[in-house]
């Protein structure tokens, strides 16, 4: 039994989510389907992020267990070709030590929001981006996200369907950049709540149209309350952008 570290490229659009689903397609069950149909075994695949409907990744990383004997580029190739005409890519395949867990092993997980600030509606991007047409200011969004980095009860940005066992959890970066009419939030932590990058973009996106104020953020945080969130984004612009593991941290 061998078990192979993959990294997974996927747009999210037709999908329920990473984890399978009961009522509608899902990247697990097409990345398992895939394997089975190229190793003739009943594969599981895990993966570092469980991702909502929609959303997309650029690197999300998995793991398989294989019992035949089979080079990583092979099954590299075959999964992907088996994968179509799913708009799924495994990136890479390499094999890994029996205890190395793309969930359990991870120590840091990283996302970005894109968000395209313009009237003129999406065309290549339609799908892959949240359009607000009315202009936002990235430096008050940048301001007011640093009052949620740091360890915090995010109760208020936490969906009320999360399974998490504590709504405690340490934020590392929260950045609000823009170039052009692109402004993009970037959030690292260990591990996040349910819906709350799209919570917290939510309500940075609210600041940025005036409608809150820098210190309004800090407000519904304290709040530790779901009723006091301003807006949870849309699907559309976040995506899983790299997992961390302790071999890859340099000494």
């Amino acid at each position: 039994m061998t078990r192979f570290a993959l990294t997974i490229e996927f747009d999210g659009r037709p999908f329920m989510g990473w984890q399978r689903q009961a009522h509608g397609p899902s990247v697990q069950e097409a990345l398992e389907t895939a394997a089975h149909a190229i190793t003739g075994e009943s594969v599981v695949a895990h993966a570092a992020g469980r991702t909502d409907a929609g959303v997309h990744a650029l690197a999300m990383r998995a793991h398989i267990e294989i019992e035949r004997e089979i080079e990583p580029f092979r099954l590299m190739e075959g999964i992907n070709a088996k994968l179509r005409p799913h708009p799924v890519a495994i990136l890479s395949c390499e094999p890994v030590a029996d205890d190395w867990h793309a969930r359990f092993s991870c120590i840091g997980r990283a996302y970005e929001y894109h968000i395209v600030n313009r009237r003129a509606p999406l065309t290549f991007e339609s799908g892959l981006a949240w359009r607000v047409p009315k202009p936002l200011d990235h430096d008050a969004m940048h301001e007011a996200a640093q009052h949620l980095v740091g360890r915090h009860d995010f109760t208020t940005f936490r969906s009320v369907q999360c399974q998490a066992a504590s709504p405690l959890k340490s934020l590392d970066r929260l950045d609000v950049s823009r170039t052009g009419d692109r402004i993009v939030v970037k959030a690292e932590a260990r591990s996040f709540l349910h819906h709350q990058v799209r919570s917290m973009v939510g309500c940075l996106a609210l600041v940025g149209r005036g409608k809150w104020q820098p210190d309004d953020i800090r407000t519904a945080l304290e709040a530790r309350d779901r009723q006091a969130l301003g807006l949870n984004a849309p699907p559309d612009g976040l995506f899983f952008v790299r997992a961390l593991y302790p071999d890859d941290v340099s000494d």
